[in-house]
């Protein structure tokens, strides 16, 4: 049963990488484009990491270190991307 849902876990974050890339190559804006491919990535990562976390629960600091890193770096490099390509002056 736990194995089942590692991999179902596993399986949808991969779908979540997908989904975020689709957006790429519609006409929106590079900030439109740029947001939704790295909330679907944080969570398609958070997602694999949690189907590890089920697969081998013995290494839980590691992986729950790695979900907290991925929640902050990914949000943090998701503003500064955001920053650097406004075309205003700063």
């Amino acid at each position: 049963m736990i194995d089942a849902l590692s991999y179902t876990c596993m399986g949808v974050g991969i779908i979540f990488w997908f989904w975020g890339t689709l957006p790429l190559l519609g006409p929106r804006s590079v900030l439109f484009k740029l947001h939704s491919l790295s909330v679907a990535d944080t969570l398609g990562s958070m997602l694999i990491v949690i189907g590890l976390l089920l697969k081998i629960p013995r290494e839980w600091p590691l992986l729950i270190l790695a979900i907290l890193s991925l929640s902050i770096w990914n949000t943090v490099l998701g503003y500064v991307l955001a920053y650097c390509s406004n075309t205003e002056e700063h």
